[in-house]
């Protein structure tokens, strides 16, 4: 059944812009509430949530909704959900989130109409316009979301005299500028690598695995210094790199294998000093870039060395731990956490497999979204970075058959652009949770309520609700004994504003 009843829509619009304009009435009247208070603290003029929503059964995608206001509220009762929330209690401070600019998207927007394209790029990177994504990734030579193998140089040239990025001069160096432009000008961008050339590697190929030749250490960690200077000459700053790709994977597409010993060992002796030396102690290094299920080994192995400990900026890690069905292993992020606070946390890769056309519309993709955000972030993540944000009509071009969804389809014969539930679920945090956040405690009182929330730079709080069940729930959003009344829709995500 819709939530959405048309005849009652202009009426709901009504009332929550009289709503709105009330509030700014008496925000400009009043002047700013929060200051010369503790932070956070609510005090002063009756507050108000303005509340923004995507709704299955609705037509409601990132829709202003709702606005409410707090009023006192004592002792919660157990049959009232709440979502609590305490600005005074601060944890890690947010960087970004963002998406991959891999030779597929690239590919795949250079096929559609320029009004497309402007659309696609507005829709993701303007933070006014659209979902302002404000980081991104790269890969480092080809990918399994390449329409083929390729490397940056010759056959056996250890001193790399041929490198060159020409190959990517066609499609994604140009989308890169057009993505940076479109995001004000500045975009932090790391890169990855898949896989060495085939003559660095055991296997003597680029797919099936294998390891890097410990004859090629050096060279191979001189092309992460080749490529960061010649994308820097094109205008393109990368701002960090990953060790590898998914190291304990061998996989049917570009690969390459390192144990926790091997990776250490490369960042200590190669790639950190490579990079120092180069005048790059400015780039940050991520190790791991793979699954969490593995993560705190790989984790602990490296940064329990100090040696090698000190070139790494963070961990990195995927969502596809959840082969075996097991479910998703949110903990042993934490884990990582615990252990080593003072380094960084950062989702490097996720998206839904199997690509398959009459699945787009599916509610869950979205979910599987949320879910993950929420835990991920709740579990001191500073940074999240989906996988491609665009893909064709068939879930590519990808040169091994591995077709994934994104939250962007494109259809390159029409121009068709399709927007994914999941746009709509990634953009409730990226939209309004900016870099340089702090996370703020969210506790939810019902377990069909996920909850995370921030204080952005600017003292608004921005709490994320997702309700991911098939039941319409009201509850309190809760500060430091006041609360407003808001209601979830069923199989839902909000973004609740305090201003």
């Amino acid at each position: 059944m819709s939530h959405n009843p048309s005849k009652f829509k202009h009426m709901k619009w009504f009332f929550v812009t009289a709503a709105l304009l009330l509030f700014a009435f008496s925000t400009h009247r009043n002047g700013n509430p929060i200051a010369g208070n503790s932070p956070g603290l609510i005090s002063g003029p009756v507050k108000k949530v303005i509340v923004f929503t995507t709704a299955d059964s609705t037509d409601y995608r990132l829709t202003l909704t709702d606005s409410s206001s707090f009023m006192d509220f004592g002792q919660p009762f157990e049959t009232q959900p709440c979502v609590f929330i305490d600005p005074t209690k601060t944890f890690q401070t947010f960087m970004g989130i963002g998406g991959a600019l891999t030779d597929a998207s690239a590919e795949t927007f250079a096929k559609l109409p320029a009004d497309k394209q402007q659309e696609i790029l507005e829709k993701y990177f303007d933070p006014k316009k659209g979902i302002g994504y404000s980081l991104a990734r790269t890969n480092i030579q080809s990918c399994d979301f390449s329409s083929d193998t390729y490397t940056y140089m010759n056959d056996n040239d250890a001193s790399l005299k041929s490198f060159n990025v020409a190959h990517d001069e066609k499609y994604r160096i140009p989308f890169i500028k057009k993505v940076i432009a479109a995001a004000g000008g500045k975009l932090p961008m790391f890169a990855s690598p898949w896989s060495p050339p085939a003559w660095m590697k055991t296997n003597n190929d680029m797919v099936h695995g294998g390891k890097l030749k410990p004859s090629s250490y050096q060279s191979w960690a001189n092309v992460y210094v080749k490529f960061i200077q010649e994308y820097k000459k094109r205008g393109i700053p990368i701002w960090g790199v990953s060790v590898q790709n998914e190291p304990m994977a061998v996989q049917t597409w570009e690969s390459c294998n390192y144990t926790a010993d091997e990776e250490r060992d490369f960042i200590k002796n190669y790639l950190g000093p490579t990079l120092a030396k180069s005048g790059m102690t400015d780039k940050k290094i991520i190790a791991w870039d793979h699954n969490r299920d593995l993560i705190y080994q790989r984790a602990s192995t490296i940064l329990s060395d100090p040696a090698a400990a000190k070139y790494v900026w963070g961990i990195g890690f995927h969502w596809y731990e959840d082969w075996t069905g097991g479910g998703k292993i949110f903990d042993n992020v934490r884990r990582v956490n615990e252990a080593f606070p003072n380094t960084n946390l950062i989702f490097t890769e996720g998206c839904p497999e199997r690509f398959n056309f009459s699945q787009i519309n599916d509610w869950k993709w979205g979910e599987v979204y949320g879910r993950s955000m929420i835990n991920d972030f709740n579990n001191n993540t500073v940074a999240w970075t989906d996988w491609n944000i665009l893909l064709d009509e068939i879930g590519g071009p990808n040169h091994a058959g591995n077709f994934c969804f994104a939250p962007v389809h494109a259809d390159t014969k029409t121009g068709q652009i399709y927007y994914l539930n999941s746009f709509y679920y990634i953009g409730h945090f990226s939209k309004f949770i900016r870099p340089g956040a702090k996370r703020i405690i969210a506790s939810s009182s019902r377990g069909q309520l996920l909850t995370t929330a921030f204080k952005n730079t600017d003292g608004k709080i921005a709490v994320v609700v997702m309700n991911q069940s098939s039941t319409k729930i009201s509850y309190r959003l809760c500060i430091q004994g006041k609360a407003a009344e808001v209601t979830s829709l069923p199989h839902s995500i909000q973004t609740l504003i305090v201003n």
